[in-house]
């Protein structure tokens, strides 16, 4: 007999597959290290609209030069023009009064690889959860937990443009799953623990800011309400996972001697996935 998570796990699948093969465009406009507007054009200078699915001109992205106006001379001492054959992946961009460098990748994400990580988490989803009505939320939010996750991976940068926007969708799509029978989790939980975990992550960041972005704080809010949704052990639990995958990745990253101990790396792939785990036990275990 056919049951009804038989029906939402193939649908949850097909979802995740869907939403995460439309990425490769927004993650390849919002890879801009901070500061800089999003990516409206490829290097060879093709304009790039939309937000969602392939890149038009991703073939020449990656084997393009760097596009220069027409208006806008080549200089010759090497400050604003291009140093060499441009690397087929990244772009490197000068940093600030220090003179770092910050590198960013020029060419999109395949959505091969979206498409199977967005589905691969909307069915983990589904089967922790089931039926109930909460999994619509968690469906809706897990593209864009994979957006950010990718774009912080690639340029450790969080846009506001989908952080905020995260936390606002959680907090109302879980009121409106409160209001519905058979959901297993409490709003005002939720609620509590977006304050709370965003309030955690801003002293965090005022205490070592050069440790914690800002970014991160604002992230905290939505994987808070997300967390919340299942209770206070379930928050505890996520953002211990975050933290731990974290450490692990940079301790890892040390000891094969590609960063060191001070190096800076991307968390908000580390916090969303903590958060990816604690929803996954919390569904399971309500």
């Amino acid at each position: 007999m056919t049951t009804a998570l038989d029906l939402v796990l193939p649908a949850a699948a097909l979802w995740g597959a869907t939403a995460g093969a439309l990425l490769p465009r927004a993650a390849y406009r919002f890879s801009v290290p901070a500061g800089e507007e999003w990516r409206a054009q490829c290097l060879a200078g093709h304009p790039v609209k939309g937000w969602l699915g392939r890149v038009p001109c991703g073939d020449c992205a990656t084997t393009a030069a760097p596009h220069v106006p027409d208006d806008e001379p080549a200089v010759a001492d090497g400050e604003n023009g291009p140093q060499g054959p441009p690397a087929p992946d990244h772009e490197t961009r000068t940093g600030g009064a220090g003179g770092n460098t910050k590198t960013a990748p020029t060419h999109a994400p395949a959505p091969a690889p979206l498409a199977l990580a967005t589905a691969t988490v909307c069915t983990a989803l589904a089967l922790a959860t089931g039926t109930r009505p909460e999994l619509a939320v968690w469906l809706l939010l897990a593209p864009v937990g994979v957006l950010l996750a990718v774009v912080d991976f690639r340029v450790q940068r969080l846009p506001d443009p989908l952080t905020l926007p995260l936390a606002a969708a959680a907090l109302a799509l879980l009121g409106a799953a409160a209001l519905l029978p058979e959901h297993a989790g409490d709003w005002f939980t939720s609620l509590y623990a977006a304050l709370a975990l965003g309030g955690a992550y801003f002293v965090l960041f005022l205490v070592n800011p050069g440790g914690m972005g800002f970014g991160d704080v604002k992230l905290a809010l939505g994987t808070g309400a997300a967390l919340g949704w299942y209770g206070w052990p379930t928050v505890l639990l996520g953002t211990f996972a975050g933290f731990l995958l974290g450490a692990l990745y940079g301790g890892a990253l040390v000891v094969v001697r590609r960063a060191g101990r001070k190096t800076a790396i991307a968390f908000g792939p580390f916090l969303i996935a903590g958060a990816f785990a604690g929803l996954l036990v919390g569904a399971y275990t309500v």
